[in-house]
């Protein structure tokens, strides 16, 4: 006897009530109207093929699940590659702005470059028009200083030549330094070079041969006593003789005075000769 509830659980698992409810009624008519004419073993083989047609509905659902999963993941991955597109191209998008205004930037530093070498040749030409004035500038200021030079040796002859009498008379009744005459005098030395002494003479001091040696400024400064001093040393070298150094101006720097009194030099002013 054909046990239709069995059939019909089985068969609900796979196609829901109502599909498995027509399926019973008919397999149940089925069976009624074969019952005379099939044997059992025929029913048996009947049931197999049903059973292998559920078995193959079942493996063909889950297949179709499976490829429902699949393509949701297909589309899953679809939708994150095709935000990640979009990803892409904006980054793109501000990589091509960044682009734009590198060059901008670029192109304004070029630009700034033209004007720094144009403002650099400007003050490259304003550069030699200053050191042309410069120049101009330094003979005309070479030229007022031996224009002033000249015009301190004009003075300073003219102080020496009224100098020479007095000083005799002063050198002998302060030092009992007797000097037939004082002269302007140059010295040669044994290389060929000369330097002139303003005031010059050969005497005797206490018996003993002596020479004056003088320096005249019309004013005495702290580097006209370096140079003295300097030239005194080459002289002393020179004649080998006991030297008298005196200095004479009409003016005296206070702190060249210091330095006179200090290595023993006889200095005058111009109105102790008087």
């Amino acid at each position: 006897m054909l046990d239709t509830f069995k059939i019909y659980d089985e068969l609900k698992e796979q196609f829901g009530e109502q599909a498995a409810s027509k399926l019973t009624a008919v397999l149940g008519q089925i069976y009624q109207d074969l019952s005379d004419a099939v044997t059992k073993k025929e029913f048996n083989e009947l049931k197999d093929v049903v059973s292998e047609l559920v078995e193959a509905q079942k493996q063909t659902e889950r297949r179709v699940n499976e490829l429902t999963e699949a393509q949701k993941l297909t589309e899953q991955r679809v939708n994150e590659l095709a935000e990640a597109q979009k990803r892409t191209e904006q980054r793109v998008n501000e990589l091509a702005e960044a682009q734009k205004r590198t060059e901008q930037r670029v192109n304004e530093l070029a630009e700034a470059q033209k004007r720094t070498e144009q403002r650099l040749e400007e003050l490259a030409q304003a550069q030699k028009q200053t050191e042309l004035q410069i120049q101009k500038l330094t003979r005309r200021v070479s030229n007022i200083e031996e224009q002033l030079g000249g015009i301190s040796n004009t003075i300073g002859y003219s102080l020496e030549d009224r100098a020479y009498d007095p000083l005799k008379k002063l050198l002998e009744k302060e030092f009992n330094i007797k000097v037939p005459q004082l002269i302007r005098k140059n010295l040669i030395y044994p290389d060929g070079k000369f330097e002139e002494i303003n005031i010059y003479g050969e005497g005797r001091q206490n018996g003993d041969e002596i020479i004056v040696i003088g320096e005249s400024k019309a004013q005495f400064g702290l580097k006209d006593v370096k140079r003295f001093l300097k030239r005194l040393d080459r002289i002393q070298k020179h004649l080998n003789k006991k030297i008298f150094p005196l200095a004479l101006a009409y003016q005296f720097h206070p702190r060249a005075e210091a330095d006179l009194k200090a290595k023993g030099i006889k200095y005058y002013w111009s109105y102790e000769l008087k």
